[in-house]
C-alpha cells in the first residue's frame, strides 16, 4: 500500500504511518524524556506485532498455529476447538463475563489436548524450525537499545516455550531485559509435556495482572535480569510504550497505574475498514506490515543523549 501524504486537522498521515494527535504525542514524549529511563518500560504483543504478518509473500504463522504434534489426530482436535471458539472470541453480542468463561474453557481444553497427545519439546523445536514466522526488521535493534536498563514484557495468551524457541531460532541470541508473560509448560526429564505452571493466561486477561499470575521465568533463554523485571519493579515504571496489532492489545497496560503511555499499533491488513478505529485508539499507527524502524527511532528520541 502506498499511502499519499495528506493533512487532516490535527491528524498526520505520512507514507505508512498515521499519528492522530501530533501535539499530544509531542507532550507525551516530553514527559517520558523528563522522567528518564528508570520510570520506563515496554509492553509488547508477540504475534503480528514483533513478528511479520507476511513472510516471503505468505501469511505468517502465529506462535500457536505453528505447533504440530507428533500425533496428527490432536492437531485436528485443536483445529476443531479453534473453529468453534474463535468466532465467540470476537462476537460483540456475548457479554464479557460469559465470554471470559468460554475463553478459559477453550484454553483449558487446548492445553489438555497437548498433554493427552504426548507433546514433546522436540516437537516444539521441529515446529519452529519449519514454521513460516519471522521478526520485523528492527526488532533486534530495539531490544539492543533497551537492553541496558529498560524492561521489555512480551505479553501473550499463547505458549511461552514456543515464543522462547522462536526467539532462539530466529534471532540466535538472548536479551537480559526481555521477559515473556505467557502460559508455561512443564516437561519431564525425557522432554514430555506433563503439565502447565502458573495460572491460565488467555486472550481476555492478557494484561499487567498477568505478570502476577505468570509462572517464574525459565532459564531456557540464559541470563535474565529478574531484578529489573520482577512484578514490584515493573509496577514502579509508570511510563509505558505499548506495542500491539489488535485493538484489544490496548488493554495490556490495564492494571498498571501508568502516568504516560505511548501506544503504537501495527495495522497489517484490512486497512480501509480498520484505520479509523486504530488511529483513534493508538497514538501512532504503522500500516501495511511496516518494519520496527519507526519504534527504534522513537525510543532513540526519548533516551539518546542528543535528543532535545
Amino acid at each position: 500500500m502506498n499511502q499519499p501524504k495528506m493533512a487532516n486537522g490535527s491528524n498526520c498521515y505520512c507514507a505508512n504511518v498515521v499519528i492522530n494527535d501530533p501535539k499530544l504525542l509531542h507532550q507525551k514524549k516530553a514527559a517520558i524524556r523528563l522522567a528518564g529511563p528508570s520510570k520506563f518500560q515496554v509492553i509488547a504483543d508477540f504475534d503480528n506485532t514483533l513478528t511479520k504478518f507476511w513472510v516471503d509473500g505468505c501469511r505468517g504463522q502465529s506462535s500457536h498455529a505453528l505447533l504440530q504434534q507428533e500425533n496428527p489426530e490432536y492437531n485436528v482436535k485443536r483445529d476443531e476447538l479453534f473453529n468453534y471458539y474463535h468466532p465467540i472470541e470476537y462476537d460483540p453480542q456475548i457479554p464479557v463475563d460469559e465470554k471470559t468463561k468460554l475463553m478459559e474453557e477453550w484454553w483449558g481444553k487446548t492445553h489438555g489436548l497437548l498433554i493427552e497427545g504426548g507433546l514433546t519439546y522436540d516437537a516444539i523445536r521441529n515446529s519452529v524450525a519449519s514454521a513460516v514466522i519471522a521478526f520485523r526488521e528492527g526488532v533486534v535493534e530495539l531490544f539492543e537499545f533497551l537492553e541496558a536498563n529498560i524492561p521489555v514484557l512480551i505479553f501473550s495468551a499463547g505458549l511461552a516455550d514456543i515464543i522462547e524457541e522462536v526467539l532462539r531460532q530466529k534471532l540466535h541470541r538472548t536479551f537480559k531485559n526481555v521477559k515473556i508473560v505467557s502460559n508455561r509448560m512443564k516437561f519431564d526429564q525425557n522432554g514430555n509435556l506433563v503439565s502447565f505452571t502458573g495460572k491460565l493466561i488467555h486472550s481476555l486477561n492478557k494484561n499487567e495482572h498477568a505478570l502476577d499470575m505468570a509462572a517464574s521465568l525459565h532459564d531456557h533463554l540464559g541470563e535474565v535480569d529478574d531484578h529489573m523485571i520482577d512484578s514490584a519493579s515493573v509496577k514502579k515504571r509508570t511510563n509505558v510504550l505499548l506495542l500491539g496489532d489488535h485493538m484489544g492489545d490496548l488493554r495490556m497496560s490495564d492494571g498498571l497505574d501508568y502516568e504516560t503511555r505511548i501506544s503504537v499499533g501495527f495495522l497489517n491488513h484490512n486497512i480501509e475498514n480498520s484505520l479509523d478505529s486504530y488511529r483513534k485508539g493508538f497514538d501512532i499507527v504503522y500500516l501495511d506490515d511496516a518494519s520496527m524502524a519507526g519504534v527504534v527511532k522513537l525510543v532513540s528520541e526519548l533516551f539518546s543523549p542528543a535528543s532535545d
